[in-house]
Formats: C-alpha cells, sequence, structure tokens
C-alpha cells in the first residue's frame, strides 16, 4: 500500500514532537545548572558577608521604580536583576502601578538563564557563572541603580 498523505505528516508531527521533547529536555538541563550557579553565589555571598539590600524592581517604561515584597538580596550593577537570600532569581521589571508604588511590587522568582542578555538590543551577552563571580568579587562595592 502506498503511503498516504496522512501517513507523512503523522511522521513529520512525530519529528517535531521528538525535537520539542529534546529541547525541553535541554532547556531542564541548563536550568538546574543555572540553578545551582545561584545557589552557590548565594552561600558564597553568606560566607563573605555580602550585604543584603532591599530589591527594587523597575517599571517596563524605564522610568519608575518599586520597592518588592522580595526579601532582601543581591542585584546587578544596573538593578535588572537580583538574587535573594534563598537563592530564587528574579528579574526585576513589572509593570506600571500605582498600587506598586503603595504597597510594593510583586516580582516573581524565575528560572535563571545560563547566558544574560541573549537576545537584547545592545547585542551583548554574558555567562551567568562569569555575572555572578563579578558580583561577588565586588562584594559591597557595587554600585546599584535606583
Amino acid at each position: 500500500m502506498a503511503p498516504t498523505r496522512f501517513d507523512s505528516s503523522t511522521r513529520g508531527g512525530d519529528a517535531a514532537a521528538e525535537h520539542a521533547a529534546a529541547r525541553e529536555r535541554i532547556t531542564a538541563s541548563e536550568s538546574l545548572k543555572a540553578r545551582q550557579l545561584v545557589e552557590h553565589f548565594g552561600r558564597e555571598g553568606v560566607a563573605r558577608g555580602s550585604r543584603r539590600t532591599p530589591l527594587r524592581a523597575r517599571a517596563y517604561n524605564g522610568h519608575s521604580t518599586y520597592g518588592t515584597r522580595s526579601a532582601a538580596g543581591t542585584s546587578s550593577a544596573n538593578g535588572s536583576l537580583a538574587v535573594d537570600g534563598d537563592a530564587n532569581f528574579y528579574v526585576m521589571s513589572t509593570a506600571t502601578s500605582f498600587r506598586a508604588r503603595i504597597t510594593g511590587a510583586d516580582v516573581a522568582p524565575t528560572d535563571p538563564p545560563l547566558m544574560i542578555g541573549v537576545g537584547a538590543r545592545d547585542g551583548e551577552s554574558m555567562s551567568l557563572e562569569e555575572l555572578l563571580r563579578i558580583r561577588l568579587d565586588a562584594r559591597d562595592h557595587w554600585p546599584v541603580a535606583t
């Protein structure tokens, strides 16, 4: 019996499903490695006596900043990324909100990426491992944008 159009589309669908499953496995593996880097950063920061500061989120419009309900933590130089005391990773962006100005912004932790800045408009990226190492070496001498 000759293959039908249905048969070939089924094979293509199987290949797409296999590709998607492989991509999910890679993403899970990268996420696990990144999580381990963030956890090491948290432990090492405590060991080095790094000061934790209240986390602030910048509105998507780039102008307003809000306190957060998240625990104190350590942020990147421009304040766009942060790690709290429980080694949760945050992207410190939120919607503009009058309520957030009063009560604080809700910023949920997210899975950390292995590469920071991939796809950004400036074209610059850096490995998470390198960024965390630079942050640890800076200790409390790290200007945080507000």
